[in-house]
Formats: C-alpha cells, structure tokens, sequence
C-alpha cells in the first residue's frame, strides 16, 4: 500500500499503483493540513469575503457575486456545465492515473477541500471504481476542466465508471459497493477541476511506455546489427567519451553489452570501412531521444506533487491567492519534447527496416522473402513502416505553440496539453509497430545468418521473440504479425527495462 501526502509521489509508485492495482492510503499529516485549509474556507463564507470560486462566478463570470444560500448549486452547477468532454473515453488505466494524481494534488493542503473528498477519491482507487473520462475537450488551461469535470461527476455518483470489467452507471457501482455519492460544499467543484491531472495522467503513463520502448529499441537495433554484419568499432566507448553525452555513452554501452560474443559483428575493414548512419549513429540519435525523455520525466515528477488548482489557500485561510498554477504549459512542451523524441526512434528504425529488406543495401535475399518474386515477403511490412513515420511527422507538430482565448478573452492564453499528451501517446503506438516491423525483419536477417552465431543475449531474445511470430517460409497475412509483435513488446517493456538497467541479462 502506497501513503500519498501530496509531495513524494514517484512515477515508480503510479506504475505500481495505476498499473499493478496497488492500494493507497491517506498520510495523518495531510488529512491535517486538508481539515485546516477546508476550516479557512468555511470562515470565508461565513465571514463572506469575496473569493473567487467560493462565492463568485468562474472564468468571464469572476466579477458575478454569488449569494451564500447559492455557493452549494454554484459547485454542482459548475461541475454539470463543464462536462463537455467528446470523444473516444481514456483508457482505464488513465482514468485511474488522473484519480490518483488530483487526490495527491489535494493532500498538499493549499485547496479547501473537506477530508470526504479526498477520501472519496481514495475510495474510487481502492474499490477500483474509475471515471470513464472523454479525450477530447481541453484546452490546458484553466487546467483540464472537462475531463475533471467528468472525474467530479463520478464523486457526486454521475455519469459512468469502469467497475468490475465493464462500464456501467456510477449509481449502480455505488450501490454494489456500498457508497454514498459526495454533495459538494464551497469551492469543492472548482478544487477538483483547476488542475492539469488529465495532461499528466496521459503523460505519466506516454513516459513508462516510451521509456521501455526506447530500451527495447536497443534490443531490436542490436539484432539488426547482426543481420546487416555491422561494424561494432562504432561502439567503441572513446567515440562516445569523446563528445561528452552520457546518455549516447550508456546506449554505446549497452549496445556492446548485449553483442557480447557475437560472431555477427564485424570489424572496420573487414566486410566495409563504415556502415550507414541509421547503424554507426544509433547511440548518437537514441541517446538524444533519452535525453529528451530524461527532461520529461524530470517535469512530471514536479507536476505529479504540485498544486494546480485556483485559488490557493496559504496560512490558514489569511492568504488567498489567484494564480495560474492550472497553466499546462510546461507538460504542454514536455509533451510536445517526447513526441519528437519517439518519433525519431521510429524514424531511425524505419530506415534500419529499408536496409534489411533492400536487396540494393545487403547481401540478403530480396525483401527477405524465401522465393523472391513470387513471395514478396517484407516488401510491405516497409511500407507499412514508412506510412507510420510519416504520420509521426505529423503528429510531432507542437501543440503548445498553439492558442485560441476562451471565457470571453478573460483566459487568453491555453496550452493545449492534453492535445501533445495525446498525440504523444498515438506516436508510441506507432512507434511501437514500427519497430515491431523492424524486430521480425532482424528475426529474418540473422536466420539467413546463422542463429548459432548470434550473441548469448540476442539468441536468447531471439528464441523468445519467436514464441511470438514464426519464421517466415512462405507470405501470409503480416498484419497479424505486426500486431502481435507489437503487443509482445508492450508486455514485456518492464522486464526488458529491468535488463538494460541492470546487466542486459538474457531474457
């Protein structure tokens, strides 16, 4: 069970949480700073100061006062109106992820919330009852208002859940498990929408996914390696030391790691002088792609403890301030960061692809097929590839450089995060078929080599990987293949990330 106090989250605690079904509990220490910040708002209304959100209008509608008999409609009203989210439903695992995050965000204690709130959330994630939530229909700012929306629509027992492997009214989950919808009080709506927990949700899990994609990536070159014969001088640690980036050193490093004892690999001179970019440069453009995703993930781990919603509530109610914590911008760019970054390791491997299947660039049958001409073997796996990539490139546009104003001009400025996370994610899908291509046409490289003389680790990987999707003897419908490979590499990213980290030991 993992105790959430609103400051130490980890990505490894989500994963463990939002994808291993993990528990969670309350900190003492934050309910206490909760009670005392939902106290300072209670005063507030009872003094009847003018604060935004708790009892004034939202958005152009700030300057609107709002009687105290009304500030109980005024949350549920908000709540209702702003749960216009369209579109294809978040996976279940996002939804969760989003729980997660708005309830740690709320134990920081800067929001005004009563404890059952925040313990409705947590009940949420351990009966796992999760929000089904619409991808479509934020803008970033103020925060990620209508897939919250639908979020607090699940507290008041609205709207739809996931529960039990199906979807289903929240009334009836309620019932089944013996909960009692939340009435929401002052500021409550607002506290649970002001946030950019839809954004990083998407983002948290986009990294877990690129990041073992990205090691996997290293698997998948290395064989390639060997079916083309590459040259491992390339790897050479001086190179890398030479420049400086120790992020392109470790994937030289591993790289070497995981061809140990190969009699694949040749040396300079021996077959060729220098082989093409997509082999010599693989630790120079995958190290620039971790980089990237080192920054990312340095931006989420802040974002995932932050307190995003608005007003802020500070030293017991005597400072109340109106920010823009709920500005997505720095996952927008974060987001937007990563895209490029899997895009490229998909852009790099298509050309990798070409080369195996080329028969202009190697001195393996044509397109790999086993009777060239009347079997087109992995002539149209490349195409498949190359459509992917060139999707990427679009979908590797940034989104946080755009901006339309809404609410009246009064929020002139959005960022459009949630837009780059979810781009972000379809760009790992892809990238993930592509080098699922690239992984059955290495398979097919190394066979026509000699699979006895393979390295330890890659024959092992070899041999696993065959499990999945058989050797080619004849054409057949490769799409199954593809996605079946795909689906492999998705499964098996945490152990493969497990290898890389620590020796790159056989699978």
């Amino acid at each position: 069970m993992v105790e959430l106090n609103g400051h130490s989250l980890t990505l490894d605690q989500i994963n463990n949480i939002c994808l291993q079904g993990e528990l969670v509990s309350i900190s003492p220490e934050s309910m206490k700073k909760v009670i005392e910040s939902r106290a300072a708002v209670e005063q507030i209304v009872l003094d009847k100061r003018t604060v935004y959100g708790i009892n004034t209008g939202f958005g152009k509608f700030s300057d609107v006062m709002i009687d105290s008999q009304d500030v109980h409609n005024l949350q549920i009203n908000l709540i209702r109106s702003h749960a216009c989210g369209v579109g294809e439903a978040f996976p279940e695992h996002v939804s969760r992820t989003m729980v997660l995050l708005r309830l740690n965000a709320l134990l920081k204690g800067f929001s005004g919330v009563r404890p059952e709130i925040v313990e409705g959330l947590a009940s949420l994630l351990n009966l796992r009852i999760h929000p089904v939530i619409p991808q479509q229909g934020s803008l970033g700012a103020s925060g990620d208002l209508a897939p919250l929306s639908h979020l607090a629509l699940a507290l008041m027992g609205e709207g739809k859940v996931f529960h039990l492997g199906e979807i289903c009214k929240t009334s009836e989950a309620f019932i089944k498990e013996g909960i009692q919808p939340v009435v929401l009080q002052a500021k409550e709506g607002l506290a649970l929408i002001n946030g950019t927990q839809a954004m990083t949700a998407v983002g948290v899990m986009n990294w877990l996914e690129a990041y073992n994609l990205a090691l996997q990536s290293e698997w998948i070159s290395s064989i390639t390696i060997e079916g083309l014969e590459g040259i491992i001088d390339a790897f050479h640690p001086a190179i890398h030391d030479a420049r400086g980036y120790q992020e392109q050193a470790d994937v030289a490093e591993r790289i070497r790691t995981i061809l140990q004892g190969s009699k694949l690999v040749t040396s300079q001179g021996e077959k060729r002088v220098q082989d093409a970019y997509s082999i010599r440069c693989i630790p120079q453009v995958h190290g620039a792609s971790f980089q990237a995703l080192d920054y990312v993930k340095e931006k989420l781990e802040i974002e995932v403890n932050a307190a995003t919603d608005n007003p802020l509530i500070f030293n017991g109610g005597e400072t109340v301030i109106s920010g823009g914590n709920f500005h997505g911008q720095p996952i927008a760019i974060a987001m937007d960061f990563m895209k490029i970054a899997v895009a490229e390791l998909a852009s790099i491997s298509e050309r990798r692809i070409e080369r195996l299947v080329n028969p202009q660039l190697n001195d393996l049958p044509p397109f790999l097929s086993s009777q060239p001409g009347l079997q087109s073997g992995a002539m149209i796996m490349q195409y498949c590839a190359a459509s992917l990539v060139s999707e990427n490139k679009t979908l590797a546009h940034p989104a946080s450089v755009d901006s339309i104003p809404s609410s009246a001009n009064q929020e002139d400025h959005v960022s459009m995060g949630t837009i780059a996370a979810r781009h972000a994610a379809m760009i790992i899908q892809n990238a993930r078929r592509v080098l699922a291509i690239e992984c059955i046409c290495a398979l097919e490289a190394v066979r026509y080599r000699g699979i006895e003389k393979m390295a330890p680790k890659t024959r092992q990987f070899y041999h696993e990987a065959r499990k999945i999707v058989a050797q080619i003897q004849e054409d057949r419908v490769f799409s199954e293949d593809i996605e079946n490979m795909a689906e492999w590499l998705k499964g098996t990213g945490e152990h493969i990330s497990g290898m890389n980290e620590k020796d790159g030991a056989a699978l």
